[in-house]
């Protein structure tokens, strides 16, 4: 499997992707709030298509405001049925992680399950609230999160420069 950034012929396939992947009404999610109107990252969109171009897996970051400091919210990442166990999620998650450190992200929130993310460097955020109803347990940030707290909010309503 290749990474590559995502393209805009790519979209529809990873909308695909995540619906297979994903119980239907996934965009219902508190998460999805935070993305309304904004677009993902490009540099961080990334897929993992095969030699003929068929599309296995994907991650998108968004990027939103905790209390006046950036930070991106990683997700979906999906994985098709057919390519799971063959490590192509945590490919996306290596490489993704690193293209944000090289951008300058300081700081990368997710919701989601601690013992698969864990080994990723992903700890449990403490103060950090993303809208409800998320369960808090699963809020984890990767990268420098010290003194940072308060409300998850879109970037876009926010106004903030603070990286």
């Amino acid at each position: 499997m290749e990474l590559r950034q995502e393209n805009s012929q790519d979209w529809w396939d990873v909308e695909a992707l995540y619906d297979l992947s994903f119980a239907p009404g996934r965009t219902a999610l508190s998460s999805y709030r935070l993305r309304d109107g904004i677009d993902p990252v490009p540099e961080l969109s990334l897929v993992a298509s095969d030699e003929t171009g068929i599309i296995g897996g994907a991650i998108r970051y968004w990027p939103i405001c905790v209390s006046g400091h950036k930070a991106l919210l990683l997700g979906p990442i999906a994985v098709h049925p057919t390519r799971q166990g063959e490590g192509v999620g945590g490919a996306l998650m290596r490489d993704s992680l690193a293209r944000a450190e090289g951008l300058g992200w300081a700081r990368v929130l997710l919701v989601g399950d601690l013992p698969y993310y864990g080994k990723f460097g992903f700890k449990p955020l403490q103060g950090v609230i993303m809208p409800p109803p998320t369960n808090p347990s699963r809020v984890l940030g990767f990268g420098d999160w010290d003194g940072v707290r308060g409300d998850v909010t879109s970037l876009k309503k926010t106004g903030s420069d603070t990286i």
